[in-house]
């Protein structure tokens, strides 16, 4: 398997290259994509244009040397190292060498068309940037997704908003001024029954703030002050609060428990409970029914 990226089209010549993918997952009609790869190669010469937007993270390893330019400008001449990233708009042509490589690293497939991308159009391409909030953010999502958890779609429109936000403060564009209004009580009404009606689906940030009536990133901030929380991590505490009462059935499966949830697994739903617990379902189950 070659280096060639999964969208886009240009000119690409290898030598002793190979990939192994680790892990893949998508959301929303597959318009974001993540995928967790290890390149090996001996060197590398590619021009390449893509239809998405893409933002790269580098987990682990190094090249003895990578040159990247765009539009006639260098834009990059150095080693890899971890924990650099490297974003680039769609439809942005970039040259590339690199030798000597051996990465492990997470991409981000983000499709333009999508409405909550907006904010990735404008900006330019960055190479081998180094952000410590950019990083933890990627690789938040990428040990989720090792851990064989998929997040949910709130949690990835709530991530992908973050990483827009980062990514504009670093090219110096100031984001948008903040509003700190509260919700007013029906409109936080309407989004309590909306999660309560939608628990074992993938609620999205999106649809939480339709029901809120406004949009999604005035919603989140308006949420977060009115609640003290995020949306994605009241949608999961409402989650693990209705599972201690579900647990409390002896003849209820946890994995049964884990679907009605709405977790995309058991494994999903046992590294949640145990995140905000520090326990297990199982041995919470076992400390309310000693017989079970």
């Amino acid at each position: 398997m070659s280096i060639r990226p999964i969208f886009g089209d240009g000119q690409i010549r290898t030598r002793e290259d190979a990939t192994v993918q680790l892990h893949r997952a998508s959301w929303f009609g597959s318009r974001v994509l993540f995928d967790h790869r290890r390149w090996v190669c001996r060197e590398v010469e590619m021009c390449w244009t893509a239809p998405r937007h893409l933002l790269v993270l580098t987990d682990a390893g190094r090249t003895a040397g990578t040159r990247v330019q765009a539009d006639g400008r260098l834009l990059f001449d150095g080693p890899d190292r971890p924990g650099v990233f490297t974003f680039v708009p769609a439809g942005a042509e970039r040259t590339g060498v690199y030798r000597d490589a051996d990465l492990r690293y997470s991409a981000l497939w983000i499709d333009p068309a999508w409405d909550r991308a907006d904010r990735l159009a404008d900006l330019p391409i960055l190479v081998n940037r180094n952000d410590a909030v950019v990083g933890a953010l990627i690789g938040a999502l990428q040990a989720e997704i090792a851990l064989g958890c998929r997040p949910d779609a709130a949690y990835v429109e709530h991530l992908l908003a973050l990483l827009g936000f980062r990514l504009a403060a670093l090219d110096h564009a100031p984001p948008p001024p903040s509003r700190h209004g509260r919700l007013g009580r029906r409109a936080l009404a309407r989004v309590r029954d909306y999660v309560d009606a939608h628990i074992a689906d993938d609620i999205s940030l999106t649809g939480m703030a339709e029901a809120a009536g406004m949009g999604a990133d005035s919603f989140a901030r308006r949420f977060k002050a009115t609640t003290g929380t995020a949306p994605y991590a009241f949608v999961l505490e409402e989650r693990i609060r209705r599972a201690e009462a579900l647990l409390a059935d002896a003849a209820l499966p946890i994995g049964t428990i884990a679907i009605r949830l709405g977790f995309s697994s058991q494994s999903h739903f046992t590294a949640t409970f145990r995140r905000l617990r520090g326990t297990c379902p199982r041995t919470h189950r076992m400390r309310i029914l000693p017989e079970s």
